[in-house]
């Protein structure tokens, strides 16, 4: 007995059995028990969620989070029991919005749960019975009915008329039809497994009898979710830039900081101030308002999403999908509208649009067929038409409907004397109707097959002999049908037939029907602008390759040189042959999980930042790769759902558009306030050096450094966070995944910006003391947000009033400021004193210098720029 066996599709029945040690009369009892106790019940394994204490750790390993605990240990260790509180309570603020933004999980795991069947029906020793779906194990024969969710994988050994809905592993929302008596090869993919059926998957229709080959996590569904397991979460593009930047500024702390105690030692300066200038720079070295600020500015993104019908399931991936450089994305549903239409009739000598001509009788006559070789049904509501059955069968009802042909005033006049349905053995259906004294035989099917089975020909004249060259001619307009994207069925027809399948033979060929599931709308606007903003657009399907390879040209997906891929071929290549030759492929077919987990790993080995747009169980694992999961909001699966970042609302390719351009604009309002934060942060560190090299004490205090950070930059910054983007982000290329966040120019910017703060702030020390420095230093932070703000000038009115948040900040910073000096229980914790008039005076110029530079190096910039465009 060998469950694992991966070939069960490919042998029959009796050896399946045999291979199983099982009988078409199930197990016996004590073989169940013996069986159950080997393998276990077939549930799914539940991953254990991050337990709270492992996020909790995780939000305490950083640089920037022990800056601050060893500022607050030396305070604490020397007495200052004031500044260690005061930094102890921002490190829990810090730590506390870590936590709270990252309590959620990837548990996809754990939408495995809702995909558990609660009973089966088994046979046991000869007898039916109904039991704990989680007792069935390998060689148990099941029933199957129409309605039921199939409790485990097995292979059929009887099937009558029976379909299965299998879209969340195949990716295809039409019903499977299933056979039990069919040889496969071992190789077919799991979608033209049609001798399987798989656990959590829905029967449709029909009645069959299966041996259960895999339960647990041994069944496909369990497989997925156990390679969905085991990807390991990715940190995004922006948690890895700020992490470098903390680190950086740690290292410009602890170099400042040991120059600064050697000069202070040179000077014989007590250890007391040391220690204190020690303290400040730590807290100056942390941008204590960037974890705040970075957090809120997503937040704003995820609201801004969610208008735009994207539900965003954890906040950095918002900012990723600006960094994005690949999407790939499933066809059904998500580049097509996922509704099969017919669109084209080929007659013998010429092609008619659908509707288009209601004069020819061949015409009628084609319509007339569709409708009655047909399983589905077909009725009208005050919604419009409301249809049931398979997609192609549906389109052809529909198609008739909008020829003027009635399918139930047909089926009046002709009634059915036997039908036979469509299988994969015979490819084609047929359905016999009385007419008159005699039966007529219609029938849809493969236009080879149909064409082999047929000996004439209707055209324009009546009917004619099929001849070689004929039948040449029409295989060629077949294969035009299908370059051209569309599914093509031949229709036939045979008079005074006899009832019996005899009549199948020597029909008379009618016409073939082109069916399409068009793009979805929006969607090649939106690959469009993808392809304008630098970024790839690649289709992963489950389809037929042709299929996929018309779709990819109607779409614009392609490009010069590029192929589309078969599963097959991706399967007999290597890792290192795919990364080779990833950057070619513009489309897959009939992919599997494994394959699309591959197929992304390979596109993000040679760089790219992929998101992945998915519905069903089959991309659980591969939406777990990606840098960005995206599932559908409305069919996709729980199991898609969990695993996924991101969640269309609306099922919509070009929502995935917008989510793109709003992680743009997000970035770049996080680049502005980091270089703000930087700025005004790296102005005090150059504060205290210079005091240092002065040979005085320190300028500002630890707990003035730390007002200053929490609240003179906060609200500055948090108003550069819903900055208005700019109009042309999504006609620039992505940025550069290892791009640091502050490029060379914008360092430059924040240098020389910090030193020209820091000059004023050291002059005013000069001349008004410690009170005079943080009170300049504070006004020339605040008023250094407007240029941080998106290029323009403040005498631009666009630029004046299009952030109302900008200025509303800045009234609330000086506002509290003001407080600051001239509150006496506040002046009196941050040590601050009274100043002169004269002083105050010195404090607004001093203060307001930066400001003003920034501003005419915008209007010389904004002059030189006319001057060009001129």
């Amino acid at each position: 007995m060998s469950p694992s066996s991966p070939c069960w599709h490919a042998l029959p029945p009796d050896e399946v059995l045999r291979e199983l040690v099982s009988s078409s009369d199930g197990l016996s009892e004590p073989e169940w028990r013996r069986r159950l106790a080997h393998y276990g019940p077939n549930r799914f394994r539940r991953t254990p969620p991050a337990s709270v204490w492992r996020i909790l750790v995780s939000q305490i390993r950083n640089v920037v989070v022990g800056l601050l605990v060893a500022g607050a240990t030396v305070a604490l260790l020397t007495g200052d029991v004031l500044d260690a509180a005061a930094i102890g309570a921002v490190l829990l603020l810090n730590v506390a919005i870590g936590f709270t933004t990252e309590l959620r999980a990837h548990r996809a795991m754990e939408a495995l749960v809702a995909l558990e069947v609660a009973r089966a029906r088994v046979l046991r020793a000869g007898l039916w019975r109904e039991v704990d779906a989680r007792d069935l194990v390998p060689g148990d024969v099941i029933h199957l009915e129409s309605g039921q969710t199939i409790p485990a994988d097995a292979r059929l050994l009887e099937a009558s008329e029976l379909r299965v809905v299998e879209g969340s592993l195949t990716g295809e929302p039409a019903p499977a039809k299933k056979r039990a008596d069919l040889g496969l090869a071992a190789d077919v993919p799991l979608p033209d497994r049609v001798t399987m059926v798989y656990k959590a998957t829905t029967v449709a229709a029909g009645r069959g009898k299966a041996a259960v080959v895999a339960t647990g996590m041994a069944t496909e569904v369990g497989r997925i979710g156990a390679l969905a397991g085991g990807v390991e979460d990715r940190t995004t593009p922006l948690e890895r830039r700020l992490d470098v930047l903390g680190r950086r500024l740690a290292l410009l702390a602890l170099a400042v900081a040991a120059l600064v105690a050697l000069l202070g030692y040179g000077r014989g300066a007590p250890a007391a101030e040391l220690i204190q200038t020690a303290i400040a720079l730590a807290v100056a070295a942390v941008p204590e308002g960037l974890p705040v600020v970075a957090t809120i500015a997503m937040a704003v993104g995820v609201r801004r999403m969610a208008r735009r019908h994207a539900l965003v399931r954890r906040l950095p991936v918002v900012e990723t999908l600006g960094s994005a450089t690949l999407i790939c994305t499933d066809k059904t549903g998500t580049l097509t509208a996922g509704k099969m239409t017919a669109t084209v009739l080929r007659l013998a000598d010429r092609e008619v649009q659908v509707g288009a001509d209601g004069t020819d009788p061949r015409v009628s006559l084609a319509l007339r067929i569709g409708a009655l070789a047909n399983e589905a049904s077909l009725g009208h509501s005050s919604e419009g038409w409301r249809a049931h059955g398979d997609p192609t069968d549906v389109a052809l009802l529909l198609a008739a409907a909008r020829g003027g042909v009635d399918r139930e005033r047909l089926l009046l006049e002709s009634p059915r004397h036997r039908e036979l349905p469509f299988s994969s053995e015979r490819l084609l259906a047929a359905s016999w109707h009385h007419d008159g004294p005699g039966l007529t035989l219609f029938v849809k099917g493969a236009p080879g097959r149909v064409l082999e089975l047929s000996d004439r020909v209707l055209t324009a004249h009546g009917t004619g002999p099929l001849t070689a060259e004929s039948r040449d001619s029409l295989l060629e307009a077949n294969r035009e049908l299908a370059a051209r994207g569309l599914r093509v069925l031949a229709l036939a027809m045979k008079e005074d037939a006899r009832g019996g399948d005899a009549d199948l033979q020597g029909l008379t060929w009618v016409a073939f029907v082109g069916l399409s599931d068009p793009p979805a709308a929006g969607v090649r606007e939106t690959i469009e602008v993808f392809s304008r903003a630098g970024i790839r657009t690649v289709m992963i399907t489950g389809d037929q390759h042709r299929t996929a390879e018309a779709l990819a040209r109607e779409l614009g997906l392609a490009r010069a040189g590029d192929r589309v891929l078969d599963g097959r071929e991706l399967d007999r290549m290597s890792d290192d042959e795919l990364r080779s030759e990833v950057d070619g492929i513009t489309a897959y077919s009939r992919a599997s999980p494994e394959a699309k987990l591959r197929i992304i790993a390979a596109h993000q080995a040679r760089g790219a930042v992929v998101a992945m747009l998915g519905d069903g169980v089959n991309d659980t694992a591969a939406l777990r790769q990606a840098d960005i999961g995206v599932a559908m909001g409305m069919r996709g699966t729980d199991m898609a759902k969990e695993a996924a970042d991101l969640i269309l609302e609306d099922d919509r390719f070009p929502t995935i558009g917008a989510a793109v351009e709003e992680g743009r604009v997000i970035f770049d309002n996080i680049r502005k306030f980091v270089f703000y934060l930087f700025s005004c942060n790296l102005a005090e560190i150059f504060v205290l050096l210079g005091a240092g090299f002065a040979g005085v004490g320190p300028p500002l205090l630890p707990l003035q450094i730390l007002w200053l950070n929490l609240i003179t930059d906060t609200f500055p910054a948090l108003a550069l966070a819903v900055e208005p983007g700019d109009r042309a982000v999504m006609q620039q290329p992505p940025r550069d995944p290892a791009e640091a966040i502050l490029h060379g120019a914008m360092l430059s910017s924040i240098g020389m910006y910090a030193a020209l703060i820091a000059a004023v702030t050291i002059v005013a020390y000069a001349s008004a003391g410690t009170t005079g420095a943080f009170m300049t230093l504070a006004l020339a932070q605040i008023l250094h947000l407007g240029n941080a703000r998106s290029a323009g000038h403040v005498l631009t009115p666009r630029f004046a009033f299009a952030n109302r948040a900008a200025l509303g900040a800045t009234v609330l910073a000086l506002g509290l400021q003001l407080l600051a000096g001239f509150l006496p229980p506040l002046a009196q914790v941050l040590r601050v004193g009274s100043l002169s008039t004269g002083q105050w005076m010195t404090v607004a110029l001093l203060g307001s210098t930066p400001a003003v530079v920034g501003q005419l190096i915008k209007l010389v910039r904004s002059a030189g720029g006319m001057h060009r465009q001129s």
